[in-house]
């Protein structure tokens, strides 16, 4: 019997990294602090869950729209007007499992066998196995970390060939932290326009800029609502990420093949979980605010407390949960670092390499993902560890 399908042993499986090691130490007993897992700490706000109480005992239980609610679907338009300056109408969006349903939606959709998609490197290492079990080949442009990991022109335009489709970004980035720019952006706007191609945006951490970073969707800039898919989420800023919802946004044209992904895949997102997720829409916004002022606050720990290591040093993220810390100077590469970490300082940290190439050197820790007592005392750890090695 051949099994599994070929499409799968072509399919790279990068998903869990330092976390899948740790598991195994913590079966033992020992008590890690995990800061590789891009997760948020906090519980999800109580009005969101009473909304998905009332809808349950209001009888919200049986088949919906394909495309999501129209409720909800009208209360993400009328936030993607405020808050992106997106303009689109309710048949423009699509409710799914997540950001990652959606973005692996978009790929089936687009990406034909042979299509190349550019990566930006340090890159998500969730969407390379997505493009190749669509059928596309991922081709990476390495940012450069002297320059903060800024986008670049040459390095996109010159990994663009004639079977180029698509272009994938993370705005705000994971692992890096950074907040892309208007003219970052604008960087990738004229590349896509001159080359006809398609961006796909993911922007779950929109709301989690630090210091007046200005998050813009790219879908926002001129030329570029036609040829964009922006994938959203309510995992990190609502604490919603084992409710797996989300959704995306593309122009009318492109809508269609999505939607047939998506009823084929999963039929409909489930609809009380929806009501759920409107509430955070259209529900009081402090409690929101009001995680990402702990997020700052955990960040300030982190990156105080790193600079002060010895071999290493850190840059502040302008969004996001994750630090980037550069640590050449310990004369260990990054999987190798991590993995002493985890060994002896019992603190889980993921490799830079994780992500590419362009990220060996570094670290990528997240400090959304405890709370700040046990990020401090994570950072304890770290510092003893440092000062022995």
């Amino acid at each position: 019997m051949k099994w599994p399908a070929q499409r799968l042993q072509r399919s790279s499986n990068k998903s869990f990294g330092m976390y899948e090691e740790a598991v195994k130490l913590e079966a033992q007993g020992l008590d890690l602090i995990h800061l590789e897992f891009g997760r948020p700490h906090a519980d999800t706000p109580g009005h969101i869950k009473e909304a998905v109480k009332t809808a349950l005992d209001a009888g919200i239980v049986h088949y919906g729209d394909f495309r999501g609610t129209l409720s909800f679907r009208q209360a993400l338009a009328e936030k993607l007007t405020d808050f992106n300056k997106l303009d689109y109408g309710v048949d423009e969006i699509l409710v799914t499992n997540g950001l990652t349903h959606a973005s692996f939606a978009a790929f089936m959709a687009a990406i034909d066998p042979g299509d190349e998609v550019i990566l930006l490197e340090p890159y998500y290492p969730q969407h390379v196995a997505k493009v190749e079990l669509a059928g596309g080949t991922v081709v990476t442009a390495p940012l450069d970390a002297a320059n903060n990991f800024a986008i670049s022109h040459a390095a996109i335009a010159a990994k663009i060939t004639p079977k180029t489709r698509m272009i994938v970004l993370v705005n705000p980035a994971n692992p890096t932290g950074r907040v892309y720019t208007r003219a970052e952006l604008e960087i990738v706007a004229e590349l896509a326009i001159a080359h006809d191609l398609i961006v796909l945006c993911d922007e779950v951490y929109e709301y989690i800029t630090y210091d007046g970073a200005e998050h813009v969707s790219i879908a926002s800039l001129p030329g570029m609502r036609e040829r964009t898919i922006t994938c959203f989420a309510f995992t990190k800023a609502y604490s919603m990420d084992g409710w797996r919802v989300g959704y995306l946004t593309a122009d009318a044209r492109l809508i269609p093949a999505i939607l047939r992904i998506i009823t084929t895949d999963v039929t409909h997102v489930n609809v009380f979980v929806q009501e759920g997720a409107r509430a955070a829409v259209t529900g009081p916004q402090e409690p929101m605010h009001a995680m990402v002022e702990a997020d700052r606050r955990k960040r300030e720990i982190v990156v105080r407390a790193l600079n002060q290591m010895p071999g290493v040093t850190c840059a502040e993220p302008q969004g996001t949960i994750y630090a980037f810390p550069d640590i050449r100077g310990t004369g260990r590469t990054s999987a190798a670092l991590a993995t002493e970490i985890l060994h002896k300082a019992h603190v889980v940290t993921e490799a830079g390499s994780f992500y590419g190439p362009a990220g060996e050197g570094h670290l990528r820790i997240c400090f959304g993902s405890e709370s700040e007592e046990r990020v401090r005392e994570g950072m304890e750890r770290l510092t003893r560890f440092f000062n022995t090695i």
